[in-house]
């Protein structure tokens, strides 16, 4: 009897395991059903990287090398030109922003740059002689302030002289202008004694117009403080210019394309030789100028001989127009002596200007530039307009230099056609 009940609650409970089992089976068939897809459902697409192609094994860089470049992408495609013609033209944007706000600093740019290429064939010569590039500068710069300290030095006293004469001669020469038979008759005809007292008075009297002035005075001591901080600025970039000539060269080259390097580099180095030859030269021409014009004006006891000397040297860097300007400044001067010592001056200094024009010139100015005199005028007038001074300087060796562009590449190019 015990034996038969034991049976029968194994019996059942077995009966319930078989059951647990059925029904646990049952939920998985159903689970998978639910995971698999409905009937008539396509699988959904599945984003997959493509399978990654082998290659053949480089060897790998040396160290400090970041391997060879890949191709570039073609300049016809959509996206890079696109994308290029918008950096382009915002590069361009910029370069003009930048040029227009930094106007002042490009000129000092430069103007150290044209001391820099000026300079450079003394620094080359010394090279030549196994002079380090640094001593050979180091030279240079040191003779080239030796003589401006002892060509200033003679000139102050006797500028500072001469300029304090002028203005304690000044109320004589208004004086004998007052007591002049022309003026007094002008002044009986228009009355110019009593409009100039009158117009004084007025100015006096208007707050206004001495402010002007007072405003004139400030603006002039501010215009000297700017000349003196761009000076120290154009010869501290000369220094740096021309103590890193050769890297900078070496550098811009590299920035060619190679098939055209040579050639780059072959253009650049006859502009910038010709450039450095011609300041040079101009600088010989404008002392020899100065110093025959002090002579003469020394001999005809012409007043104010040296600072009208440094005026005519001065005068003498600007190409074509400065020495007829610095003739006629000096034979205006030398009327005070009367007209025949302004006419001597005049025969004498004019003489010399031929006589410089085609025989000291042509010679000092062999291994520099050759421009055609209309393309010399025109670009003479053109650097003026657009830089005053300094564009009338570099007029010529940069005409040079375009016209040795054009005939060497622009021509050459157009013969091939």
């Amino acid at each position: 009897m015990a034996s038969g009940s034991a049976a029968g609650s194994g019996g059942q409970g077995e009966g319930e395991h078989i059951r647990a089992a059925r029904r646990w089976g049952q939920m998985r068939s159903f689970a998978n059903r639910l995971r698999g897809p409905f009937p008539g459902a396509q699988p959904r697409v599945r984003f997959q990287m493509p399978p990654l192609q082998e290659l053949p094994s480089e060897p790998l860089p040396p160290e400090g090398d970041f391997g060879r470049p890949g191709p570039r992408m073609s300049p016809k495609h959509p996206i890079y030109v696109g994308f290029m013609g918008t950096v382009g033209v915002g590069i361009a944007l910029a370069l003009f922003y930048i040029a227009q706000h930094t106007t002042q600093l490009l000129v000092w740019i430069l103007g150290a740059l044209f001391i820099a290429l000026g300079l450079d064939p003394v620094v080359r010569w010394l090279e030549g002689r196994k002079v380090p590039r640094a001593a050979g500068i180091t030279i240079t710069l040191l003779a080239l302030l030796a003589v401006f300290a002892a060509f200033f030095g003679t000139l102050i006293p006797t500028l500072v002289d001469q300029i304090a004469q002028i203005v304690s001669a000044f109320p004589d020469w208004i004086n004998s202008i007052v007591q002049s038979d022309w003026y007094k008759s002008l002044d009986e005809q228009f009355g110019i004694k009593q409009r100039v007292t009158d117009e004084l008075q007025k100015f006096g009297q208007n707050s206004e117009a001495v402010s002007n002035v007072f405003g004139g005075v400030l603006g002039v001591g501010t215009t000297i403080a700017n000349s003196a901080f761009g000076a120290l600025v154009v010869l501290v970039l000369s220094l740096y210019f021309l103590s890193a000539l050769p890297a900078i060269k070496t550098w811009a080259y590299r920035l060619a394309p190679r098939s055209r390097r040579v050639r780059v580099e072959a253009l650049s180095e006859e502009i910038t030789r010709s450039v450095g030859n011609y300041v040079i030269g101009q600088v010989c021409v404008a002392v020899l100028n100065a110093t025959y014009a002090f002579i003469v004006m020394s001999i005809l006891r012409v007043p104010y001989a040296a600072l009208l000397a440094f005026v005519v040297g001065f005068l003498a860097f600007i190409p074509l127009v400065g020495g007829v300007v610095a003739g006629t400044t000096i034979v205006l001067v030398a009327l005070t002596e009367g007209w025949q010592v302004a006419l001597v001056l005049a025969i004498a200094y004019f003489a010399y200007l031929q006589f410089e024009a085609y025989f000291v010139s042509p010679r000092i100015m062999q291994k520099a530039v050759a421009v055609p005199g209309p393309v010399a005028v025109i670009s003479v007038i053109a650097g003026g307009s657009l830089l005053g001074v300094l564009g009338a300087l570099i007029a010529i060796p940069t005409a040079a230099a375009v016209m040795l562009l054009i005939r060497e590449v622009f021509i050459a190019r157009q013969d091939q056609h």
